[in-house]
């Protein structure tokens, strides 16, 4: 497997806010330079065209009929009077009659803006020429006389003044640019610090209690992520000491448990051990040995289902039941015990005898066992249990009532947590109930407790009915 190495996510993010700000910037002075150009260019451009407009006018009133040969031979000052640009001035076949500084350059004349110009377009055109050191711009703009063209008037300016404030704008604003820069990533620093830090103390936090003190916790009390983190944390951590502690108390009482025959069966086994030991010892003594054996076998067979269902490894073989046959069989399987422990099992059913549900039986069955063999043990003087069943909407309901010693208000909201053992309890494991609620769980019901101390517990076992095909 390829292991991938991640940088540290202050570096990250530090890297991350850096892009994006220095794009930003870089972004920015593209667009700010390109604006400036074209918004300095367009309004030198539209200079040259005022002047251009003025000195076709004068030449439309005033000269319309001379030949522009004559206007330049004759010094008459009408394209490019009270101009301070270059002026050039061509005739009707290409050729340049006149340039105001004197100068000719061969490929500036055959330029685009002057080829356009005798179509009839006014146009513009950027460049270096050989004269000048800095870029100049030309506007070019036919010389139109009863329809047709009859030369071309061409005004050209350097672009060195231009360029140079082009040049200082872009200077400025890049010194503000690493400017900004630099409070970008001084801020970034503090930013990457205010989420580093508490996730630094948090990952303290969370090492600490890797290393078994699960009594330390998170102070972060923020409402924003880091602050939920803090809170799962310690949720987390209060969660993990609530099963440190019940697993403690679970191996505890387990150890007593298990000691308990144990003792009895090796005392036992020494006791019979002797020959001299005599019929009626060893029958008590087989007894004995036997019950504790069956309470030993009980108590595992019970941490195994436990252990099957919280690992999710319990598959069920579901199959319909009819209410009326199951609730029989559950009364043929106890009522023996309730004959010899002198407990009065009522029954009660009625009008219920086509409902199906749908489950495994014997699951359902070491339920309903579990849940009558509790109220046999707290049945007390009353010596009364009964197993209700009603129909209720889609549902069937079994309730299971004794009138026994009944739970607190501290122990009842947790008889179902697992490992969980009340003032009352004499559950040898603490998980029978659980065991109870995660099988009826998934069977797609629910199992509710009622009680009220000294008075009695009433069990509700809710399941869904099947309609009959």
């Amino acid at each position: 497997m390829e292991i991938i190495k991640v940088k540290s996510i202050r570096v990250q993010l530090l890297k991350i806010i850096f892009i994006i700000i220095f794009s930003i910037i870089i972004i920015l002075n593209i667009l700010l330079m390109i604006f400036i150009k074209k918004y300095y260019y367009n309004n030198t451009e539209d200079l040259l065209n005022n002047r251009i407009d003025v000195s076709i006018n004068l030449y439309e009133r005033y000269f319309p009929q001379n030949n522009l040969y004559e206007i330049v031979y004759d010094d008459i000052d009408v394209f490019w009077k009270d101009n301070d640009v270059q002026v050039e001035l061509f005739d009707k076949d290409g050729n340049l009659i006149m340039d105001s500084i004197g100068v000719k350059d061969e490929i500036f004349i055959k330029a685009s803006d002057v080829t356009k110009a005798y179509k009839g377009e006014r146009s513009r055109w950027i460049g270096k020429v050989n004269y000048n050191k800095s870029k100049v711009m030309a506007v070019s703009s036919p010389i139109i006389y009863n329809g047709e063209v009859t030369g071309v008037i061409r005004f050209i300016t350097s672009l060195e003044g231009i360029e140079t404030i082009i040049t200082n704008i872009i200077i400025r604003f890049s010194t503000i640019s690493i400017f900004v820069l630099f409070i970008g990533i001084l801020m970034s620093l503090i930013l990457a610090n205010s989420i580093i830090k508490p996730i630094k103390y948090l990952t303290d936090v969370a090492e600490e209690m890797a290393g078994g003190n699960l009594k330390v916790r998170s102070k972060i009390e923020s409402k924003n992520e880091i602050g939920k983190l803090a809170r799962t944390l310690n949720f987390m951590a209060n969660e993990i000491e609530k099963r440190e502690q019940l697993k403690n108390e679970f191996i505890s009482s387990v150890s007593h448990e298990l000691r308990t025959p144990l003792t009895a069966i090796k005392g036992w086994t020494i006791t019979l051990n002797n020959e001299e030991t005599d019929k009626e010892t060893l029958e008590l003594g087989f007894n004995i040995i036997e019950k504790e054996t069956d309470r030993l076998s009980n108590m595992v067979e019970e941490l195994l289902d436990f252990s099957k269902i919280i690992s999710d490894k319990v598959t069920l073989n579901t199959k319909k039941i009819l209410v009326n046959k199951f609730i029989k069989d559950i009364e043929e399987l106890m009522n023996p015990r309730a004959i010899e422990e002198k407990i009065e099992l009522s029954i009660d059913i009625s009008n219920h005898n086509n409902s199906l549900i749908e489950g495994d039986v014997n699951r359902l069955k070491q339920v309903f066992i579990n849940l009558l063999d509790n109220s046999f043990k707290f049945a007390k003087d009353n010596r009364k249990v009964i197993l209700k069943v009603e129909e209720l909407e889609k549902n069937i309901i079994f309730k299971v009532i004794d009138y026994g010693c009944g739970i607190n208000e501290e122990d009842l909201p947790r008889v179902k947590e697992k490992f969980f053992k009340g003032i009352n309890s004499k559950s040898q494991s603490g998980i029978g109930l659980s065991i109870c609620d995660e099988i009826i769980k998934l069977h797609k019901g629910q199992i509710n407790i009622f009680s009220k101390e000294g008075i009695g517990t009433e069990v509700v076992i809710t399941l869904p009915i099947i309609e009959e095909d």
